[in-house]
């Protein structure tokens, strides 16, 4: 197997609100949107009927996040928290972690804390924040040291 990164999808309570937090907010392009239902959604999910309402943005050097709101089955949330297993979060490479963390809560998000310098490993020097996205998704921000 010699796997590359296609797309990172992310199951959303509404695509519309969605797509407003990370095409105007987070600042991704819209590559596509549609909607699907059964056939191979169903085969794949094993939710007989299947419907969604999907679309995909790209970040700068052409990774893609996917949205999905599922129409049918209706979806459910728990709490999201960084600590349990099989939680994912996302992280948004920026040059302007104060700036970001501002807009990001503007338009809807709930951040962690202020942004945080990172003094151990890899990234010491840089910054870094979570924030939830308004379905509670968590994001990370990261400024890398500068230099």
């Amino acid at each position: 197997m010699n796997p590359s990164l296609n797309h990172v999808g992310l199951t959303v309570s509404s695509l519309d609100r969605s797509l407003a937090f990370y095409r105007d907010a987070v600042g991704l392009d819209v590559v596509l949107e549609q909607e699907k239902q059964g056939g191979y959604l169903s085969a794949i999910t094993l939710y007989p009927g299947a419907h969604v309402r999907m679309a995909q943005l790209a970040a700068r050097g052409g990774t893609r996040i996917e949205l999905f709101e599922y129409v049918e089955p209706p979806g459910g949330g728990v709490p999201l928290e960084p600590a349990n297993v099989g939680i994912t979060h996302v992280c948004l490479l920026v040059d302007d972690i104060e700036g970001a963390r501002r807009r990001l809560v503007e338009a809807g998000a709930d951040a962690f804390s202020d942004p945080v310098p990172i003094d151990t490993g890899a990234n010491a020097g840089g910054w870094g924040l979570y924030v939830r996205d308004p379905d509670g998704i968590v994001l990370e921000l990261f400024q890398p040291p500068s230099g």
